[in-house]
């Protein structure tokens, strides 16, 4: 999250020096890309590079210049992620940043409990589907990476807030068999009484409706200089986009499937129901 913000500073200041990243490479010596995924956040820069592009667009003192400084050292230091590398899917630790610094999440879930809401069993009998080839002790190390992730809804003094739309296939497909989904969608409807967290599902009797490609989560920040992002997850790989029409477009969609949800109240009945059924 801070390499993104360095980049989308370094990107601002660029401009106003009127540089194409063609020109600020050649100025810099080094090549296009290396500018490019510097101001997407994609990559850790050095502090030397840094300190070289500030000279370049003009930021040679002042307060400015500390502070884009003093952001990159923060930049690149590890998140609490890194202790599971060993385990955490490639691609999927930009998530996990962006999410640990992230205000709000909305995410729209078609097959299975997104991963804040899931109780270890549940995540557990899920991981292991996922990853059949990884050891025991592989699998448990996933799970608590997924369980180290939920301490966001507590976090203090701003917890993260988290309004998720389900679809009624996530209440039926059995992950684990009938005890697992029973706990699961009873720990589910418990935590939809906290004040942050709102849960709503959609039922199949509303038939079709404007997302049953897939899920996607948006992603927002509390600072309005950090635009929100949209996650794509899918089998051919995770997608992230920042463009702000590609971010208004998923706003817009995710208020579409609110409006066809269950209201909350209606949604919490919905869930216990159906783990009675379980």
């Amino acid at each position: 999250m801070r390499r993104r913000r360095l980049g989308v500073e370094l990107r601002r200041l660029r401009q106003a020096a009127g540089l194409t990243i063609e020109a600020a490479a050649r100025e810099l010596e080094c090549s296009d890309t290396k500018i490019s995924r510097i101001e997407t956040g994609k990559m850790k820069a050095r502090q030397l590079d840094v300190r070289a592009m500030l000279d370049l667009y003009g930021v040679v003192a002042g307060e400015s210049r500390q502070a884009l400084l003093q952001l990159n050292r923060e930049a690149r230091l590890d998140g609490w992620w890194s202790g599971f590398d060993d385990v955490l899917p490639s691609g999927f630790e930009t998530f996990v940043g962006l999410e640990a610094e992230a205000a709000r999440l909305c995410t729209y879930a078609l097959a299975v409990v997104p991963g804040l809401l899931q109780t270890e069993p549940y995540a557990r009998a899920l991981l292991r589907v996922g990853h059949p080839d990884a050891a025991p002790e592989q699998v448990e190390r996933l799970v608590a990476l997924r369980t180290t992730r939920q301490r966001l809804l507590a976090r203090g003094p701003e917890p993260l807030r988290l309004r998720a739309v389900l679809d009624e296939a996530v209440l039926r497909r059995p992950v684990g068999g009938r005890e697992v989904m029973a706990g699961q969608l009873r720990a589910m409807a418990e935590l939809a009484d906290r004040a942050t967290v709102t849960i709503q599902v959609l039922p199949f009797d509303r038939g079709a409706h404007v997302s049953l490609s897939g899920m996607f989560t948006l992603i927002e920040f509390s600072d309005e200089a950090d635009p929100g992002v949209v996650y794509v997850e899918g089998a051919g790989g995770n997608l992230y986009l920042e463009r702000p029409c590609e971010v208004r477009q998923a706003a817009l969609t995710f208020g579409r499937l609110v409006a066809d949800s269950l209201d909350c109240d209606e949604s919490k009945r919905f869930i216990l129901a159906a783990a009675e059924e379980w």
